[in-house]
């Protein structure tokens, strides 16, 4: 089997993936561990954004991540990711949800459908490590504001051109103080 056959029959991730599990202190045990991690996903597909604590969220967004690349890949007819979507999404109609509403929304995207943001620091006190996970395309506004290129704002063109003159008449000084100083000597 060649290398294009073998990409067909796994989705690959558009995240870095942990190669070991977080451990969460669940007084539950392994069987606690998945039930917070599916309340997790179903909650982000549900709510569509989400804020709880960094290792969770971290966790959680391979999952979800997983749960919608195979909806894509495969759609509502495949039996595995049926199985898969029922047995992560804890509502039944989110699983309508997954297939109608997000798998149109990310057929074409070629990056991460997920995004993980640091949550606010406060000071002072104690960082508790927060994080906003969130699906992208969501209808709430943004976390971080776009970045906007000021490079070629008038006032800005106005200060790098004042500093190539300010530059190039010291250069000139500089040059002109050291043909002296060689001419002395």
């Amino acid at each position: 089997m060649n290398q294009a056959d073998l990409s067909k029959l796994v989705s690959a991730l558009r995240i870095a993936v942990k190669p070991k599990p977080r451990l969460f202190s669940c007084p539950e045990g392994p069987a606690g561990r998945l039930k917070k991690l599916r309340a997790t996903v179903t909650a982000l597909v549900k709510y569509e954004r989400i804020e709880l604590n960094y290792p969770r969220a971290e966790e959680a967004q391979g999952y979800a991540e997983r749960l919608i690349s195979d909806a894509i890949r495969n759609g509502d007819c495949h039996k595995h990711t049926m199985e898969m979507a029922d047995y992560w999404l804890n509502e039944k109609q989110l699983v309508h949800k997954l297939f109608k509403v997000l798998v149109p929304r990310y057929q074409n995207y070629n990056s991460s459908f997920t995004r993980l943001v640091l949550g606010p620091k406060t000071y002072p006190g104690y960082f508790a490590g927060t994080a906003i996970l969130e699906l992208k395309g969501n209808p709430f506004p943004a976390l971080q504001p776009e970045t906007h290129n000021y490079h070629y704002w008038l006032h800005n063109v106005l200060l790098e051109e004042a500093k190539k003159e300010f530059r190039s008449a010291r250069e000139d000084r500089n040059a002109g103080t050291t043909e002296s100083v060689t001419a002395e000597s």
